[in-house]
């Protein structure tokens, strides 16, 4: 999946200023151990993750981890699986989720992993609760939005300076 950034980001460029012209991107793709980057302190301006955090064994290592490796007024986002907000839909979210895509899964031989999701994402921590990680570890501001009812939620904060 990392190529598959690598290959669109290519192709971005920056807004273009009143004095100055567009220019490409420059990102630092790493793929590592979020719970023990190699990176040395204050090394990035943003970090980003999208659906991994749920998959990793400390996940408070990792905040902690993600707020050192960031420049002071760097930004952390992340996507990832939510808790559903309204009664019904949660329902029959969950009924999807556990039953639904586990079986069209089996169709293609994986039901173990789509029972795996279902699981992680039944036991990650709702919206509130990974906010409040999010600060332990050390983010000075926090906010989160929900996408789909809270089907996926993306959480931002910032190191403060």
């Amino acid at each position: 999946m990392i190529e598959v950034g690598k290959t669109r980001a290519e192709k971005l460029t920056l807004p273009a200023s009143s004095n100055a012209r567009q220019k490409p991107v420059d990102l630092k793709w790493e793929v590592g151990n979020a719970e023990d980057l190699k990176e040395p302190d204050s090394f990035f301006d943003f970090y980003t993750v999208a659906f991994g955090i749920r998959n990793v064994a400390d996940r408070e290592k990792a905040l902690k981890e993600a707020h050192r490796v960031l420049r002071p007024g760097g930004m952390f986002v992340c996507l990832e699986m939510s808790k559903v907000q309204q009664p019904v839909f949660r329902e029959v979210y969950d009924w999807y989720l556990h039953y639904l895509v586990p079986a069209l899964g089996a169709l293609t031989t994986k039901k173990e992993e789509y029972k795996y999701l279902a699981e992680s994402t039944k036991t990650f921590p709702d919206q509130e609760r990974f906010r409040k990680m999010i600060l332990e570890a050390g983010f000075t501001v926090c906010s989160y939005r929900n996408y789909s009812s809270g089907v996926v939620a993306l959480h931002q904060a910032w190191k403060g300076t």
